[in-house]
């Protein structure tokens, strides 16, 4: 069979299961596989989604977090308001300094994990759109280093290219284990990535 039309199924099986499930977005699927296989999110967290709308990795992080956690998500749109108490969201742009006291007012506490699937608008020029991704993840990782406890865990989404290892050098120093995670629900040949950060140093 044709690889574009495995492909083309598999992300019509996400989007199916989404719409089943009545997930907001299948990217859903791409954080509750790396929090099954990382258990970086647990019950009980305070947890930080920057890019958040429309809601689907906030939906995610709500059922590891339980009744006992809260969730706030970021975005330059409005999120649709969950029923849940513990479910709260901003408009806001990470790009902007005052977002991070914005943030810090609405959190019971210090984060327990911070995630990132903020993106750029998507130009279709290569090296626009990877160099805007990493400028987001950049930004992410700092509103990351304020937010997080000591221990602290931080996933945030990046493209393949000649900046990434620049991104890498920032990140390592801390936390106490980096790496990269390819979701299933991530398309196979895209650029995409995710970087995973455990243990805030």
């Amino acid at each position: 069979m044709p690889k574009a039309w495995l492909r083309a199924r598999q992300r019509d099986y996400y989007y199916r299961r989404a719409k089943e499930e009545r997930l907001r977005s299948r990217a859903a699927y791409k954080l509750l596989e790396v929090v099954d296989r990382y258990r970086f999110i647990k019950p009980g967290d305070v947890v930080v989604d920057l890019g958040a709308a429309p809601g689907g990795w906030m939906q995610a992080a709500l059922k590891v977090v339980g009744e006992s956690g809260f969730v706030l998500g970021v975005d330059v749109k409005e999120v649709e308001p969950f029923e849940a108490e513990n479910a709260k969201s901003i408009v806001g742009d990470v790009t902007d300094p005052a977002i991070m006291e914005a943030i810090q007012g609405l959190l019971p506490r210090a984060a327990d994990t911070v995630v990132s699937d903020v993106s750029p608008n998507i130009s279709g020029v290569w090296e626009v759109d990877h160099a805007r991704q990493m400028d987001l993840a950049h930004r992410s990782l700092l509103i990351a280093n304020s937010l997080l406890k000591i221990g602290g865990n931080f996933l945030v989404k990046v493209f393949q290219g000649d900046l990434l290892d620049g991104f890498m050098f920032e990140m390592r120093p801390c936390f106490h284990y980096v790496r990269f995670i390819k979701p299933s629900a991530s398309r196979k040949r895209g650029s995409e990535l995710f970087v995973l950060g455990m243990g805030k140093l």
